[in-house]
Order: C-alpha cells, then structure tokens, then sequence
C-alpha cells in the first residue's frame, strides 16, 4: 500500500465517523456488533457466487457485479469501522502481516 492508499483509508475512517455521528448511532457500534454485521456482509457477498463454477467474471452479469461492488464496499466500511473502534492501523497491521506471511510461506526458489 502506498501513502495515498493510507490516506484513503483515513479518509474512509473519517467519512464513517461522521456518518454515524448524524444518525447518532456510534452507541450501536460496539467491537461486537461490527464484527457481526461484516460478517453478514462477507456472506451477502458470498452469496452471490454460491451455485456459480467459479465465479469469474464471465459468469457475471451487470446487475450481479454491481451488487458485488456495493456488498465488498459495505464489508470496507465495517472492517474500517472496527479497525477504528480497536484502534488499529489498518495499513500497518496489512504490511506487518504480509511481511509475516511471506516469512511463514517463502516463495519457492528454481
């Protein structure tokens, strides 16, 4: 990730804080409740590649791509939200897992 995608999501972070604060509804997202309502979005978008082959894009229509599109958002903006309530830095926690990742499955050298 790059500064400006660190920025984005800042700005991401920033966008739900204050969408909730006009809807007065930061009393509902407690840790709890935003780890369940991504997990509903992770299924909603699971759902739509359920009886599909594979799901490649060929598969996919217009309406069905641009549901995917507004589902991946919502899980965003939860795991932002989260991320938020936790106080993590998502994109610091993102490099320090695949820098460990990398370490637990090295790429195979020929």
């Amino acid at each position: 990730m790059t500064t400006s995608d660190q920025q984005d999501l800042h700005d991401l972070r920033e966008r739900t804080r204050q969408f909730a604060r006009e809807r007065d509804w930061a009393q509902y997202h407690t840790p709890k409740n935003l780890a369940m309502a991504m997990s509903v979005e992770v299924a909603e978008v699971a759902e739509h590649f359920q009886w599909l082959h594979s799901g490649a894009d060929h598969e996919l229509d217009d309406a069905t791509r641009a549901a995917i599109r507004h589902e991946l958002a919502d899980v965003l903006l939860y795991l932002v939200q989260l991320a938020d309530k936790m106080n993590v830095d998502l994109h610091a926690a993102a490099v320090e897992k695949m820098a460990l990742n990398a370490i637990k499955y090295p790429a195979r050298t020929r």
